[in-house]
């Protein structure tokens, strides 16, 4: 069976991976994460920290890096009844002041249209519709501005798998270091491992630093239920590619230099925005681009992820990259060698 056929159902991309490697808090320091060096033809794998990456960067070479910041998305409350319910809210509605939200809710089978949510005395949360995916549109009733009263109540969005409650720390350690641009609902994770004296480092060899924006949705929660990815449907998320970040790409490519994109959210960002000479175009917008094998990439030369998990949309497009051998090859070494995984796990570099 063919490397491309291998690959072509969901089930292809399952691995066994021991419950204590899932890594339910941040290492003690961001960049004393390790670091699987992975190169892309079958080469020998080697084993670094996260603080080793800058010697990997040639001078000239460009690391993009996704400046979006997790909003405390997670509003947690009280129907009418005195019942819990929670609202997750997904992304704000246009031409509605920031007020009306796509969302979540729990319980879905109760909060119907016409219901509400009580979060605090300042707060409520009314219910005024429900969308084709089993969502619902949200209003924000507060004499807050939408920003404060989301910022003043809101609990950051910890995934699942971490099975706690987001804690003091995860204010700080589940953003990155250069998170400004409020929107996701999950940290773009592989930039986690970054401090500034470490970007600082990165100059000092030589390189660029460019930032684009992608807002993580909520359908990097989701598994991929189907057999066949092509039925698979992406969730939409928002991008914005700056005039500035599009220059430096292109200046990069025209003498040779590597595309480093920090994330898979980078990666597609990347590609979503890439005409078809492989040029990043500036702008904005929203993409539902599934990158799975065979994928041609047209600007990324180099990728840092994390460890994703199993049956994944985000392991596809390692395995797209990478390699699906080489992918399952790098995931079996990973856990081989103790290697911590998911959103604060380890990394790898694709090289």
């Amino acid at each position: 069976m063919s490397e491309g056929s291998r690959g072509s159902r969901v089930s292809d991309y399952d691995y066994a991976l021991p419950p204590e490697r899932i890594a339910r808090y941040p290492a003690e320091r961001r960049d004393e994460s390790r670091l699987l060096v992975v190169p892309r033809q079958r080469g020998a794998f080697e084993h670094l920290r996260f603080r080793d990456l800058p010697e990997l960067i040639a001078p000239g070479d460009v690391l993009v890096l996704n400046e979006s910041r997790v909003l405390k998305a997670r509003l947690l409350g009280q129907k009418p009844s005195g019942a819990p319910a929670e609202v997750l809210l997904l992304h704000p509605l246009s031409g509605e002041g920031g007020r009306r939200w796509a969302a979540l809710v729990r319980p879905g089978g109760k909060l119907k249209p016409g219901r509400s949510v009580v979060v605090a005395d300042d707060l409520t949360v009314e219910i005024v519709d429900s969308t084709d995916d089993g969502g619902r549109v949200v209003e924000l009733c507060t004499p807050l501005s939408p920003e404060d009263a989301i910022e003043r109540h809101g609990h950051l969005p910890l995934p699942p798998y971490l099975e706690r409650e987001a804690e003091a720390l995860d204010l700080e350690r589940y953003q990155t270091v250069y998170a400004g641009v409020p929107g996701s609902v999950a940290a773009p994770t592989a930039g986690l491992h970054f401090t500034d004296p470490l970007l600082e480092r990165v100059r000092g060899r030589g390189a660029h630093i460019a930032k684009v924006v992608l807002h993580v949705g909520v359908g990097t929660f989701r598994p991929v239920e189907e057999e066949d990815p092509s039925l698979h449907r992406m969730h939409s998320e928002r991008w914005s590619v700056p005039e500035a970040t599009a220059a430096l790409l292109a200046e990069a490519r025209s003498r040779g230099a590597r595309i480093w994109a920090v994330g898979t959210t980078v990666a597609r960002t990347l590609e979503t925005a890439a005409d078809a000479q492989g040029r990043v175009v500036a702008g904005t917008g929203e993409t539902e681009l599934f990158i799975r094998p065979p994928f041609p990439f047209r600007v990324v030369d180099v990728l840092i992820t994390n460890f994703h998990l199993p049956r994944s949309t985000l392991m596809m497009l390692v395995a797209a990259f990478a390699g699906f051998d080489q992918t399952h090859a790098a995931y079996a070494e990973a856990v081989g060698s103790g290697y911590r995984f998911y959103s604060y796990g380890d990394a790898m570099v694709l090289l």
